[in-house]
This record gives structure tokens, sequence and C-alpha cells, in this order.
């Protein structure tokens, strides 16, 4: 499959609505980001039914450089790795 949105920012997040990790996966990775000067964006699975089949048990669902990066939490000092590397 190819990562939707992957082109759009280094970071993506795959989320969904009233999701509380998610909410709290994007304020870990808007912090992280912050600090390294990259770019992210937020994409709810459930506007695309591809998404939905794909990570609607795993969201929040990150992707760095268009690769799965990590699933359920973030970890950010393993996400700043991943964005200096």
């Amino acid at each position: 499959m190819t990562v939707p949105h992957a082109d759009v920012a280094r970071v993506v997040v795959f989320t969904r609505a009233g999701c509380h990790l998610c909410e709290v996966a994007e304020q870990a990775v808007a912090a992280v980001v912050a600090e390294t000067g990259d770019d992210w964006q937020a994409v709810d699975v459930d506007g695309e039914p591809e998404l939905v089949r794909a990570f609607s048990e795993q969201v929040p669902v990150i992707f760095v450089d268009g690769r799965q990066h990590d699933f359920w939490r973030v970890d950010p000092v393993r996400l700043r790795a991943a964005l200096s590397g």
C-alpha cells in the first residue's frame, strides 16, 4: 500500500475522532517536531476506506518518511532519533 499523505509531511499521524491515544500521540509528535523543525500532519482514517482497513485497530499510527514508525504510543526519544537520521 502506498501511504497517503506521506508526500505532504515528513511525519504523518493516522488518527480517528474520539481516540484518546490519538490526542496524546498528536501532542507528542507536535512537541518533537517543534524542536526538530520538521513538518507533520494528522489524517483521520475514517475519511478513507483504505486507511480504515489498514489501520483501524492500530490508531494512532505514526509514519516517518513514508514508513511506519510506531503505533498506539509515541516514544519522543525514538521519534527524535528517526528524524535526525
